[in-house]
């Protein structure tokens, strides 16, 4: 039983074999020369101008991040539930579980909406 896994094993300790060898050729042919201009950070092609250690960052944003997400991922599980509907090979079961699913995600969007998730100020 175990030797049916010899393969992929064998597959994945020939990535990772070639991927430090990568990353050890790299390191070996890469050019020495550190300097100033070339060590500093940088903001969008600019310097960055006060201190990087402001210590807040703003949730909303994730929240927001979050909620594309959430809403990515149902699109994931509504294109198979479409092509089987073109194909009107679908029972009635299904078409209304699809449609519970729908709803609690519709509440869940109301909710964040109320909440002021998605408000941008």
């Amino acid at each position: 039983m175990l030797l049916s896994y010899l393969p992929v094993l064998m597959m994945i300790g020939f990535v990772t074999f070639l991927g430090v060898a990568v990353l050890f050729v790299s390191s070996l042919l890469r050019p020495q020369n550190p300097y100033g201009s070339k060590l500093s950070p940088w903001e969008c092609g600019m310097e960055p101008v006060g201190d990087a250690d402001i210590g807040h960052f703003r949730v909303h944003f994730f929240i927001i991040a979050i909620l594309f997400i959430i809403f990515d991922v149902e699109t994931l599980f509504l294109f198979p539930w479409a092509v089987i509907l073109a194909d009107k090979s679908i029972s009635t079961l299904a078409f209304i579980e699809m449609f519970i699913f729908i709803g609690i995600l519709a509440v869940g969007l109301i909710y964040a909406w109320g909440k002021g998730a998605l408000d941008w100020l």
